[in-house]
């Protein structure tokens, strides 16, 4: 990497770039061997920024897959590039994607001078040769003056171990950041706070499902499309990494940055908005929602931003259920708030809390991701919200409160909690031994209780009733 890089990685950081519509994340997806980046027969799918761990010859990397590069568009476009360029001062190596079937093309020649500049080693990827009658056409590509183009069919897989060959041939032939590949230096990543980078001990946080067992929260942002999550979430890690612009719809894959606060080490993750199901988002669109419910399920707390100047959604509400089935804990930030009007405000926190009463008393911030105000309130919240989603508390104790929940009131029918313990956490969850069935209401009853007793109000809790011996 270069001296100047803002962000550290744990291996080296290989940037795969090209204009719109080459193949890119097709290329990504084989190479990391998972549908991981947005795939769609269209230009511009890829907006942000995405980080992939991988792995070729025993060697691992960072792949970065980006947005295509145009040298003029409207704005969202400039932003798209600006990304793109911001990931090739970032890498230790580039692949430059080109698309054999059309030849090159003003963008490519506009790529290549880009990539030139910026002094990085490259290799080019002359995509969509999906046979060898193809790979003769492959070698217009030198006048790109990138080296030898690799012929290949990220689609089909083909010669791709070619091309990956010649990435870890690059990014082996100097030391990143003073050290080589597979040294000691690859226990360490990373984590970003503000512009600066604290080096944590531990063995690989990029991939989503290893981040979670890395000991990270999780904490997915989620919420109606346009709301301002992306805005929330740069302000939240402290540097730029998803395109923010007032179009629905520019997030389209869930983007994971592990950021080092006074109140604890988060995992935070970015999302796609997510409309009412009507049809008109095509398959990018469907895709992008997956990857976003997968995210919340994954998640250890829930932001669900809603617009404060349009109020509650039926949508808002389907996205709360999400969390409450996969058992993670909710807070709602309402953003937009500075726009409120001051005779508005009341009525709208008093709809949302109504809506959202099914989720109990969840912490509800008023703010604004575009000025900043209330957003300080949100890393405290976060913490006070996961102590309790990880609360145990000492049987004794909890048996104790059960019996006085019990003289207090009685269950229908003579059904009696004769004992009960706690068989988890995230979310705390109670087994309770009954002499008989208890309803309902009676468990919804305890559960309240509860939660007022031991200050979990904001936390869900699962009851599960054995009704067998407890010997």
């Amino acid at each position: 990497m270069t001296d100047t890089t803002p962000v550290g990685y744990k291996y080296p950081v290989i940037a795969v770039t090209g204009r719109p519509n080459v193949g890119k994340s097709t290329l990504v997806n084989r190479i990391v061997g998972r549908r991981v980046a947005v795939v769609e027969e269209m230009s511009g799918v890829t907006r942000d920024r995405l980080a992939l761990d991988g792995e070729w010859q025993g060697i691992p990397f960072t792949l970065m897959d980006t947005g295509g590069w145009q040298a003029s568009g409207d704005e969202l476009q400039e932003k798209v590039a600006y990304q793109a360029e911001r990931a090739i001062d970032d890498a230790d190596a580039v692949v430059v994607v080109v698309d054999v079937s059309v030849g090159i093309t003003a963008e490519d020649m506009d790529v290549a001078r880009l990539v030139k500049r910026s002094g990085k080693p490259a290799v080019l990827a002359a995509n969509k040769a999906d046979n060898g009658s193809r790979d003769i056409d492959a070698w217009e590509m030198l006048s790109l003056g990138l080296g030898d183009p690799i012929p290949l069919s990220a689609l089909h897989g083909r010669r791709v171990d070619d091309l990956l060959d010649s990435m870890i041939r690059v990014v082996t032939a100097a030391p990143v950041n003073g050290h080589s590949p597979g040294s000691q230096h690859d226990n360490e990543i990373g984590i970003m706070k503000g512009e600066t980078m604290t080096y944590v001990d531990t063995d690989g946080l990029m991939d989503g499902q290893e981040m979670a067992q890395s000991g990270y929260p999780r904490i997915a942002l989620a919420g109606r499309p346009n709301v301002g999550k992306s805005t929330l979430f740069n302000l939240l890690i402290g540097s730029e990494r998803s395109i923010i612009h007032d179009m629905p719809g520019t997030t389209r894959d869930a983007v994971d940055t592990v950021v080092e606060t006074p109140n604890g080490t988060f995992c935070f993750v970015d999302t796609a908005g997510m409309r009412h199901r009507d049809g008109k988002g095509g398959r990018v669109e469907h895709f992008s929602v997956l990857r976003a419910l997968d995210a919340i399920d994954r998640a250890d707390l829930l932001l669900l931003l809603i617009d404060a100047t349009e109020g509650i959604a039926r949508q808002d509400q389907r996205i709360a259920e999400r969390a409450v089935q996969s058992g993670s804990p909710v807070m709602v930030i309402l953003n937009k708030w500075d726009i409120v009007a001051n005779d508005s405000r009341e009525d709208v926190a008093a709809e949302v809390e109504e809506q959202l009463a099914f989720l109990g008393d969840p912490p509800i911030i008023r703010a604004s991701a575009k000025t900043g105000v209330g957003v300080a309130k949100i890393f405290p919240a976060i913490h006070a919200a996961l102590s309790a989603y990880h609360h145990r508390i000492p049987t004794g104790e909890l048996n104790r409160a059960v019996r006085a929940i019990q003289e207090s009131h009685m269950a229908p029918g003579g059904a009696r909690i004769k004992f009960v313990v706690q068989g988890a956490v995230d979310p705390p969850t109670f087994i309770l031994f009954a002499t008989k069935r208890l309803p309902a209401t009676y468990l919804r009853y305890v559960e309240g209780r509860l939660k007022e007793h031991f200050g979990l109000e904001r936390t869900p809790l699962k009851l599960k009733v054995h009704t067998g011996s407890t010997k």
